[in-house]
């Protein structure tokens, strides 16, 4: 059990200088600037310009709103492609195989 123990700590030492040395090896250089990322919001107007300002002005909002947007279109998608294919004639609520 001891050695068990031993084996744990070693690794994670390990793993902790395996994380770690890059970070010493860029501490002799000197820091650079953060890197601002923004969207060029010139060329769009309306709701893509809305959509734009939103992602530079806060990516948490941003994000926030894209998580919520993208299940309730793929929802709404498949409302309508249910619907669709009810209408020509291809019925997915029966389990019934067509082979049988």
């Amino acid at each position: 059990m001891k050695m068990k123990k031993l084996l744990t700590k070693i690794t994670g030492l390990a793993a902790l200088i395996f994380v770690l040395a890059p970070e010493l090896a860029l501490a002799a250089a000197a820091k650079a600037e953060r890197m601002v990322i923004v969207a060029d919001t010139r060329k769009f107007k309306g709701w893509e310009a809305w959509w734009t300002n939103l992602y530079n002005e806060s990516h948490f909002y941003f994000t926030l709103l894209t998580v919520i947007i993208i299940p309730v279109v793929g929802f709404i998608f498949g409302c309508l492609a249910d619907l669709i294919m009810g209408r020509i004639g291809i019925d997915l609520k029966s389990r019934e195989l067509a082979e049988h």
